[in-house]
């Protein structure tokens, strides 16, 4: 499937990753659920295909995938997504203002949150003026994707999620912003090695988010198809891929097949290869569905 015209703009990675990955046939996988993963993550592929196309539903007649939600396997398709990254292009030649407003999005996680505030700056007046409207906005403000930590900053001077973004957010960011503009083509798990001491809280999940958004506009920066953390939601799918291996090194064999018969998104007609990132993504959505098929996980129930 095309990528949309609107979505060629948006983002900057694209050209990027539609370089083939080097093949690498030294992998083991369980074949049987490798291909059962391929299956699930192609008829993904052609229900989203289905919806842009504005044809009626129901777009799949996989019982499980019909009634539940589940992500897109490209993340660069997700709706907020899309709303961060359109909303903040404006500011892409300006690291810190573009960084800053970018962790600010990721870590409230509601768009409409983000319309009733405004944007932060470095400016401090400003800042407390958007304070004094998170502060009052009525509950929930807040979305569900990324649960924030609120003990990794309780004992802090900045002890609140309202504090915390509005003013300890554009005291760091500068420097955060000097230690990214020296990466070069480097991988997630290495970048957060590098941002968390700077950072002061161990935010690695919102950080990796927040590394996936800087690749989509900074490509130079960050290589998503080297290195990637693997979360708790992927790694059951990576464990029963290869037990015997590190679930990060799985992934990264993951990246090396190049499956032929995949429902790849395309650039100009050019397929987007899997990255590290994305095979993550797909090990957490295929350990869902296996779990939903077997009675077990969080039932999302799919809205039409």
């Amino acid at each position: 499937m095309e990528l949309p015209s609107h979505l060629k703009s948006l983002y900057s990675h694209l050209l990027k990753h539609t370089i083939k990955p080097t093949k690498d046939l030294s992998f083991n996988f369980d074949n049987d659920l490798y291909k059962s993963i391929i299956t699930f993550s192609n008829e993904r592929m052609r229900i989203y295909e289905n919806k842009s196309q504005g044809l009626k539903p129901p777009y799949t007649y996989n019982p499980i995938l019909k009634e539940f939600r589940f992500c897109n396997i490209y993340r660069e398709l997700d709706k907020q997504t899309i709303d961060f990254h359109t909303l903040l292009k404006p500011y892409v030649n300006d690291l810190p203002h573009w960084l800053l407003n970018m962790l600010l999005c990721r870590f409230i996680c509601k768009p409409e949150t983000i319309e009733e505030i405004g944007l932060l700056s470095f400016d401090e007046k400003n800042n407390a003026k958007v304070y004094e409207k998170l502060l009052s906005l009525p509950s929930p403000k807040y979305g569900s994707a990324y649960i924030f930590p609120i003990s990794l900053i309780q004992k802090s001077n900045h002890n609140t999620r309202e504090k915390f973004f509005c003013f300890y957010l554009p005291e760091i960011v500068h420097k955060v912003s000097d230690v990214i503009r020296m990466f070069k083509d480097v991988s997630v798990i290495n970048a957060l090695e590098k941002i968390l001491p700077i950072f002061k809280y161990n935010f690695k999940f919102h950080w990796t988010e927040v590394l996936i958004d800087i690749a989509y506009q900074y490509p130079d920066y960050i290589d998503l198809f080297k290195r990637f953390p693997i979360g708790p939601g992927s790694l059951p799918t990576m464990k029963r891929l290869n037990s015997s291996k590190h679930p990060e090194d799985v992934c990264l064999d993951l990246v090396s097949t190049v499956p032929s018969n995949f429902e790849y998104l395309t650039y100009n007609g050019i397929p987007l290869y899997l990255s590290a990132e994305n095979w993550e993504g797909i090990g957490c959505e295929y350990r869902k569905y296996t779990n939903l098929k077997e009675g077990k996980g969080r039932k999302r129930k799919y809205i039409v």
